[in-house]
């Protein structure tokens, strides 16, 4: 065999795949600055050491710390971006399938705790009570603390009909529980509860809700607001609480129903040339009733480029407590050896140049829900024995002041109807 420093080639590798990079990009501060050869050859030599002197040498083979090396630099970037290996990489392409074997707990980082965005409606983690906010803290037992957000999804999906226990602990009571839960396969449901309000005189308030933004729901929520505009419909509520967001093109979809074609609802910033979202040109009429939109701390990503557009094109209200937050596009490069990146790469803005990342996106009218409230309305959501549900049983303040809010404007408008 040839007498080859594979530790020296390594840095060769490495110093020519850097020096390939800094030709692409002219960006790159120049060697006295920040020297990518310095810091390869550290690198390099970390990895000599490792693979020389660790005790498990079952673990030190090149693949392996290069991944680790890989996850340890997306990682430390912010909570979106991520390396995926092969097998991870294959998991997230099969995600944007409908349905899938979990538990139905949206999760997120939020102050690097794992936090619960939303528990998807008709799922085992709704069904056992799972609020918006509680902080995982074990999985099966194990500790979430150093786990990347990849790995919690991976623990957290599996096969269905299996067990899987989560520690979890709730701020708002500071109580801690353990949750058994069995997977289940999860369908995603996105427009519900299509209706006239009832009791409000003779003023037809329509209601519906999108749990979150896939495919087909730009369709389903044409077809909901048809059905309420031939019953009548004078002003509408649109429920965008707890939606995590989904599908970018999907948002702008439903943005296209209540505003004019070619209306940009959102744009992105960053290394990047400026990206924007347009509305295309809508199959039917222009949908100009009053609208309101409910909105809380769980809305988030796709409901707050909704949110964000309606609010800054003067085309909606917005009633509720300020979003979630996360206003940022993840951009997902496969490797050549079928691994990937997701790397964060620009963040979102609505048309008033008003960043989503961190901020959120505020309401037009204030209006909380006491922690007790918020366990009704979603205990309201479940099913009943016989498959149905009564959405008007729980009495919801949000609810009462986009109601309020909206006769108020048909009044001004002259077209509020006396009982």
């Amino acid at each position: 065999m040839l007498g080859i420093d594979m530790n020296r080639l390594l840095f060769v590798l490495l110093a020519v795949a850097v020096g390939a990079a800094r030709a692409e990009d002219s960006s790159t501060p120049p060697p006295d600055e920040d020297s990518p050869y310095e810091q390869m050859q550290t690198l390099a030599r970390a990895m000599q050491l490792i693979r020389q002197d660790y005790v498990d040498d079952s673990k030190v083979s090149y693949k392996d710390l290069s991944y680790d090396a890989m996850r340890g630099m997306l990682s430390a970037l912010d909570p979106h971006s991520q390396f995926m290996d092969p097998e991870e990489f294959k998991t997230m392409q099969e995600d944007t399938k409908s349905e899938f074997g979990g538990l139905g707990v949206v999760v997120g980082k939020k102050d690097g705790v794992f936090t619960v965005i939303n528990p998807m409606e008709d799922s085992p983690g709704f069904a056992a009570g799972i609020l918006p906010g509680d902080q995982i803290r074990k999985i099966n037992g194990q500790t979430t603390d150093n786990l990347t957000l990849q790995e919690a999804v991976d623990k957290l999906r599996g096969k269905v009909g299996e067990k899987v226990t989560l520690t979890i602990s709730r701020p708002a009571t500071k109580e801690i529980k353990d949750y058994e839960l069995t997977r289940a396969v999860i369908k995603v449901p996105t427009v519900k509860d299509a209706q006239i309000l009832p009791g409000h005189g003779g003023t037809r308030i329509g209601y519906v809700r999108i749990t979150q933004f896939n495919e087909p729901t730009a369709d389903e929520l044409a077809k909901a607001l048809d059905k309420l505009e031939k019953q009548g419909m004078d002003a509408l509520v649109l429920d965008l609480r707890y939606n995590p967001g989904g599908l970018l093109n999907s948002a702008v979809d439903v943005c296209g129903e209540f505003l004019p074609a070619n209306t940009m609802v959102a744009f992105t910033q960053g290394r990047t040339p400026t990206r924007e979202y347009k509305t295309e040109n809508h199959k039917g009429p222009q949908r100009k009733y009053p609208l309101a939109v409910l909105v809380n701390y769980a809305s988030a990503s796709g409901s707050e480029i909704v949110a964000g557009a309606l609010k800054d094109l003067n085309r909606a209200l917005l009633v509720g407590d300020t979003t979630f937050g996360k206003g940022s596009v993840q951009s997902v490069i496969a490797l050549p050896d079928g691994s990937a990146v997701r790397l964060t790469t620009a963040k979102y803005f609505t048309p008033g140049k008003n960043l989503i990342h961190q901020h959120g996106v505020s309401p037009h009218i204030r209006a909380a829900l006491t922690y007790d409230q918020e366990v009704e309305l979603l205990k309201s959501r479940k099913p009943k024995e016989d498959g149905s549900k009564d959405p008007s049983v729980f009495m919801d303040p949000q609810l009462e002041r986009a109601v309020d809010a909206l006769q108020g404007t048909l009044l001004y408008a002259g077209k509020a109807k006396k009982p």
